[in-house]
């Protein structure tokens, strides 16, 4: 472990330490020893912390690496869709589905498929919603991994795991409360790290003006929020391929951003449905504010000479790293380090929770034991939340893309989680056969497109191929309508054979 800065690494370790005994003290004294406890905080989370917990959640270690990544790579029309696109998607679920999901009193997102399609629905759709959230894990907890090695000198397979195992360790120990907890000491550390760091990276270009001149400069997709939507004929930069492409990811990213157990999960632990309605939206702006440090770092990072210090960016993914390890004073990138770990730990353990809520209630309880005590149900969710953190380490040891795999986790919920949702929700013709047929044909359409992430090659051959960025053609938004559609129709045909159920009923939760 040659080359190990050790003053840097304990005061991490510190900071884990402090973080690990939130989690801990606060979860055992909020905590009633019943499992809607450990699910929803008994329903009894203040608006303050819900409001802290959603957007420390939200913003991850993905939306912060993710974002400077992307700026590096591709300039902000396309660096500031993640961030922006994202914290749309709380406005909008504040606005439309915060307050029917709360006041029919679910427990997961997997509950309206449920009683909307019945219960082997509902378990067929818990794995794309399943494989979502390990995909977010994973992402987030290599962004973490690189910023670590790259401050610290430790390697990515150590910090990764390190980082994993004391999320894993106080998200059992207490569930929700444990939480929302960690993440007030979290959020502080996002906001306050990252923002020390911007002064002194900005002074090696210049200070701000000289900056701006060169960000001015650079011109074309660099500087333009949107794509243009005129003369894409006279336009160098931009085809109409690329144009919906651009528009592809965007629905994506913030529609897709909706369906989320994760999300959800903290919407369902309030008092009311008018405070999950509003935290909902306020954590929406709150995230598009965490989105300008990343941003700047992108900037900065795309204008320095690297070169200048003997220095290359072998990958995208270490641009925020880098700016914080070489552009800052080393404290002031151990502290932005911490900003880093506080986003990843933050997201991670609502992540990690989240997905084994699912397993445990809408499988395990549903399915497998429907008469399961209290006790068991307390097991089975720790047992699930470790299982769950160990295949996200995994796939973080195996991609090394923060941006690829944090756009691939909602490509998933977009195409085909969000269209369920909809129709479960507002459709009161949607039936089974409705479910089964839109599941289908979001599957097989989004499918055929390949995926280059996963190494699976295209079976349909949609237009505008590109063979540097796949498929421009917006099949996701395609693949998405038709399954929304597909519901509508099958189970219009079908609801005399297939009486649809009502959405509201007993809630079990």
């Amino acid at each position: 472990m040659h080359g190990i800065h050790w003053a840097g690494l304990w005061w991490v370790i510190f900071f884990y330490a402090v973080v690990f005994w939130v989690g801990v003290y606060y979860s055992k004294k909020r905590d009633t020893g019943t499992t809607s406890d450990l699910l929803l905080a008994g329903r009894k989370m203040p608006l303050w912390l819900a409001l802290i917990t959603m957007t420390a959640t939200w913003v991850c270690g993905g939306y912060l690496n993710g974002t400077a990544e992307n700026i590096y790579k591709n300039g902000i029309t396309w660096g500031a869709q993640g961030g922006l696109c994202y914290s749309m998607s709380l406005i909008l679920g504040g606005i439309f589905f915060a307050r029917i999901m709360r006041r029919l009193e679910f427990t997961t997102l997997l509950d309206p498929f449920e009683r909307r399609f019945g219960k082997g629905a509902a378990a067929v759709l818990f794995f794309p919603a399943l494989a979502g959230e390990i995909f977010w894990s994973a992402a987030i907890l290599l962004a973490l991994g690189t910023t670590f090695g790259t401050i610290l000198n430790v390697d990515l397979t150590t910090s990764i795991i390190l980082s994993s195992g004391v999320v894993i360790g106080y998200t059992v120990v207490g569930g929700l409360w444990s939480v929302a907890y960690t993440d007030v000491v979290q959020l502080t550390f996002i906001f306050v790290g990252l923002i020390a760091a911007i002064p002194f990276a900005v002074a090696h270009l210049g200070g701000w003006g000289e900056m701006a001149a060169r960000y001015r400069a650079a011109g074309g997709s660099f500087t333009a929020l949107l794509p243009p939507i005129r003369n894409l004929a006279h336009n160098s930069t931009w085809t109409l391929p690329q144009v919906l492409n651009w528009w592809d990811w965007t629905f994506l990213l913030m529609l897709g951003g909706i369906p989320w157990n994760v999300y959800f999960q903290k919407v369902l632990a309030v008092p009311t449905e008018k405070i999950a309605s509003r935290f909902s939206i306020y954590a929406g702006f709150l995230c598009a504010f965490a989105a300008v440090p990343p941003l700047l770092i992108g900037i900065i990072g795309s204008l320095f000479p690297w070169k200048t210090l003997g220095l290359g960016i072998e990958y995208p993914a270490m641009v925020l790293p880098y700016v914080l390890r070489y552009l800052t004073p080393y404290w002031v990138g151990v502290i932005g380090l911490g900003a880093v770990a506080a986003a990843v730990m933050s997201s991670v353990d609502s992540s990690f929770l989240s997905a084994s809520t699912m397993f445990t209630w809408n499988w395990y309880l549903r399915i497998i034991n429907p008469g399961a005590s209290e006790r068991s149900l307390r097991i089975i969710l720790r047992i699930s939340t470790i299982v769950v953190g160990i295949a996200a380490t995994i796939i973080a040891l195996k991609i090394k893309s923060v941006q690829a795999l944090w756009y691939l986790c909602s490509d998933f919920i977009y195409v085909i989680l969000f269209p369920q949702l909809v129709m479960a929700l507002f459709c009161k013709s949607a039936n089974r056969p409705g479910s089964i047929a839109g599941l289908l044909v979001s599957f097989i359409l989004r499918f055929g497109g390949g995926d280059p992430i996963l190494h699976l090659p295209r079976f349909i051959p949609y237009p505008w191929w590109d063979p540097a960025a796949g498929t421009l053609f917006p099949f996701k938004t395609l693949a998405m309508l038709s399954g929304l559609i597909a519901i509508y129709v099958v189970s219009k045909l079908t609801c005399r054979i297939f009486p649809p159920r009502p959405l509201e009923g007993s809630s079990g939760g």
